[in-house]
């Protein structure tokens, strides 16, 4: 399967705990960059963790909190989220990118996308 293919999205509550996951056969994914990105209504996609080459990058608003981490065997990537708040609220994306970038966490340098899975964290 090309397309990447995001599952574990859902409604917790704030303070809770969520493990999204990103499949996608055929990607050598020690060799390229793998991202999760996050989309809320009337804003800008943004990155939240990405791993590649270059090593492993999050956004400031989920250090602490995010870990991005992968099982090779399975093909799968996994954004695991604890302590999640409201503002985390968004439809999360998985994406690849390719062997060499510049900017792990900008979205323009993907190209390879799923088509989301929603987190919805309520207070």
């Amino acid at each position: 399967q090309v397309q990447p293919v995001e599952s574990g999205g859902g409604s917790v509550q704030a303070g809770g705990s969520l493990r999204l996951s990103c499949t996608a056969s055929g990607y050598p994914y020690s060799r390229v960059y793998m991202g999760w990105f996050r989309q809320a209504p009337g804003k800008a996609r943004e990155g939240v963790a990405a791993f590649g080459p270059g090593g492993t990058y999050y956004a400031d608003s989920v250090k602490g909190r995010f870990t991005i981490s992968q099982d090779n065997a399975k093909n799968t990537v996994y954004l695991q989220m604890r302590n999640l708040k409201s503002e985390d609220t968004a439809m999360y994306y998985c994406a690849r990118g390719g062997s060499w970038i510049a900017s792990p966490l900008a979205p323009s340098q993907y190209s390879n996308w799923g088509q989301g899975t929603q987190v919805t964290v309520s207070s």
